[in-house]
C-alpha cells in the first residue's frame, strides 16, 4: 500500500514537471519576437573592384546579439556592459572592409561568407529575446548597362582618360538592370528593388531612391557648377538585398 503510495506521487511529480516544462517553453516561445528590421547582404563596387557584408538590425531595446551563420559558426557575438547595458540598444548597422580583388579573391571571399540562412538572435533587457532568420545571396546584380550623359556614354571611371563633357541640364540615364553579374557569385534570376543614385555636388552630395522602372534622373545644377567635375553613382539593389555599384565622372561645360 505504502509502495503504491509512493509510485503514484512520483508519477504526480513527472506530470506537475512535465506541464512546467511546457508551460516554460511556451512562455519562452511568446517572449521571442523578431526584429522589425534584421538584413545582411553583400555589396559590390563593380568600378573599384572589391566586396564587402553589410548588416542592418533594429528593434529592441536589447543588451546582447549574436550572429550565426550556415553550420551554426558564429559571425558577430555583441555584448553591452556597464552604463550601456543599464541603457540598452536598438539599432545595429555594421560594413565590413573592402579591400579589392588583388587583396581578396572574390572566390575566397564568398567562401568566407557562404551562402545561407544565418540566425540573427539577442537578448531582450526586459526579459525573452528577439530573433530572425535572414537568408544571405550569392547571387549579385550586374552592374547598370549602357550608362550615358546627355546622350554620351559615360566614362569606364573617373580616372579615364576622356570624360564626357556636357551643358546642363545633365539627364544620366541606363538600361534595366535584369541578370545576375556575368563574373562574380552565383548565376540566378535577378529582380531589382530598387535602383539608388547619387551624385557629388559643390555644396554636398545628393542621394535618391528610384524604383526599379526608373532608369534616369536629371542632376540639377546652377552656372556656379560650369567647369567642374562630378561624380556619379547608380546601385542597383535586387530583392535579397545585395547592391552593386557603379562609378563615373563627367565635366560640365
Amino acid at each position: 500500500m505504502r509502495q503504491d503510495t509512493r509510485l503514484g506521487r512520483a508519477v504526480h511529480v513527472c506530470v506537475v514537471a512535465g506541464f512546467l516544462a511546457v508551460a516554460i517553453a511556451a512562455e519562452t516561445r511568446a517572449q521571442t519576437v523578431p526584429f522589425p528590421v534584421a538584413q545582411l547582404f553583400f555589396e559590390l563596387n563593380h568600378t573599384a573592384g572589391d566586396l564587402g557584408i553589410h548588416g542592418e538590425i533594429d528593434g529592441g531595446p536589447w543588451t546582447s546579439l549574436e550572429i550565426e551563420g550556415p553550420g551554426d559558426r558564429k559571425l558577430l557575438s555583441l555584448v553591452s556592459r556597464g552604463r550601456l547595458r543599464a541603457q540598452a540598444m536598438t539599432q545595429l548597422a555594421f560594413e565590413s572592409a573592402e579591400p579589392n580583388f588583388a587583396e581578396l579573391d572574390p572566390a575566397d571571399f564568398f567562401r568566407r561568407f557562404p551562402e545561407g540562412y544565418y540566425d540573427i538572435e539577442g537578448r531582450a533587457q526586459a526579459g525573452g529575446a528577439l530573433e530572425s532568420e535572414v537568408y544571405l545571396s550569392h547571387v549579385l546584380a550586374e552592374p547598370a548597362p549602357n550608362i550615358s550623359v546627355n546622350g554620351l556614354p559615360a566614362a569606364s571611371s573617373c580616372d579615364a582618360p576622356i570624360l564626357p563633357e556636357v551643358f546642363a541640364p545633365v539627364l544620366i540615364d541606363w538600361d534595366p538592370v535584369t541578370r545576375s553579374h556575368p563574373d562574380l557569385g552565383r548565376d540566378g534570376p535577378v529582380s531589382i528593388s530598387r535602383y539608388q543614385f547619387f551624385v557629388e555636388l559643390l555644396g554636398g552630395k545628393l542621394s535618391i531612391d528610384l524604383s526599379p522602372a526608373t532608369t534616369q534622373y536629371e542632376v540639377p545644377f546652377t552656372a556656379a557648377d560650369r567647369g567642374q567635375v562630378f561624380k556619379f553613382e547608380i546601385i542597383a539593389r535586387t530583392e535579397t538585398g545585395n547592391n552593386t555599384a557603379v562609378e563615373s565622372c563627367f565635366r560640365l561645360r
